[in-house]
């Protein structure tokens, strides 16, 4: 995906909705996020790993305070960022709304923070629209990323 064409104007949350900086959600909480979007479960120890060794990472909680929504930056803070767990709780009402508000969040803090930086990212199905309304493109020229999971 090849990000960074001119930005749409930021999707609003919905009122009861917020956008939170570097949220420290509870492993269940985390686990249910990523299960749903068909990931594995992680221990808590994992997670703890993962935040501690992230650049930053966002959440968008609902209105009853639950965190609904999140992604995790990675970074060499100098050529590559990596967008991480980027998922959305599927039984939200405004689930697409929520991963569009992740994304053009994430894209903008990252053009801010870490604008020499390439981006990759590996996301679910459900984000794949968010991602291409910020100008990316999937396997341009038919260009496959690999991942090996540990």
């Amino acid at each position: 995906m090849i990000p960074f064409r001119p930005q749409t104007p930021p999707p609003r949350l919905q009122e009861g909705y917020s956008l939170l900086s570097n949220p420290w959600p509870a492993a269940e909480v985390l686990n249910g996020l990523i299960t749903a979007s068909g990931e594995a479960p992680r221990s808590p120890e994992r997670w703890q790993r993962a935040l501690e060794r992230s650049v930053w990472h966002l959440g968008v909680a609902g209105p009853e305070g639950t965190v609904v929504g999140f992604v995790r930056a990675t970074s060499d803070l100098a050529l590559n960022a990596n967008l991480w767990d980027l998922c959305t709780d599927p039984n939200d009402a405004n689930r697409d709304q929520v991963m569009r508000a992740l994304v053009q969040a994430s894209l903008g803090r990252l053009r801010r923070e870490l604008s020499g930086c390439s981006v990759s990212l590996s996301a679910p199905p459900e984000a794949l629209r968010a991602l291409e309304r910020q100008g990316f493109i999937v396997d341009p020229g038919g260009i496959r990323a690999m991942g090996l999971k540990l």
